[in-house]
Order: structure tokens, then sequence, then C-alpha cells
């Protein structure tokens, strides 16, 4: 049922970049204005989201794990499984940084990509 909803919500965007009588304009969404006619400009704006999100996510996933050990009650399986939600959930967090960095020095300094600036 998930892959039929993603299909269907990836042939809806496809369908809406490629329609011709929105080519021209600027599409309201969600996340904010987003322009149709710069493929960078699109990219560059879901990238920014889904990191924001990612960030977000290990956020309050550390608090979460933070909770977990703070109310185990002195359970050592409890106390276990929340440092380890607490670390995955910063290893997480430092992926997505690090990626980000990786990507602005490949795109932007090495290979100079329009749009990456």
């Amino acid at each position: 049922m998930k892959k039929l909803a993603v299909t269907v919500l990836l042939f809806a965007l496809i369908f809406i970049l490629a329609s011709p009588t929105l080519a021209e304009a600027i599409i309201n969404t969600a996340i904010g204005p987003i322009n149709v006619e710069s493929p960078q400009a699109f990219v560059s704006r879901i990238l920014a989201f889904a990191i924001g999100i990612g960030g977000g996510i290990a956020t309050l996933l550390i608090i979460f794990g933070g909770l977990q050990v703070l109310t185990s009650g002195g359970n050592p399986e409890k106390v276990q499984s929340g440092k380890e939600l607490i670390t995955s959930a910063i290893s997480g967090l430092l992926l997505i940084v690090f990626a980000v960095f990786i990507l602005r020095i490949i795109g932007v300094e090495i290979l100079a990509i329009p749009g990456f600036e």
C-alpha cells in the first residue's frame, strides 16, 4: 500500500512539473513556494526540507532516548536501550551534517556545479 501511495505521489509530481500550463508559474506548497522553471531550485528546496526533517527527527530521538534513560528505574536493559538510541541519533545527525558538507565541497568547489551555491 505504501509503494502505491509513493508511486502515485511521484507521478503527480512529475505531471505537475511537466505540465505546460504551469511551466512559468511558482507553485505554493507546504514547504514554501517552488519555482517550476528551475529544477535546481526545486531540488535545492526538497533537499533543504529533507535535511531539516532529518535533523528534527534526530533531535526528537535524542530527547526520547534521554527520557528513556531517566525513566528506566535502574533497569539495565532500558538504560542500555536509551543509550543506544541516543548514540544512533547522534550518529545519524553527524551523517547528515557531513553528507551536506561533502556535497557542498564536491558540488561547489571541485565541480563548480551551477545552482549549488
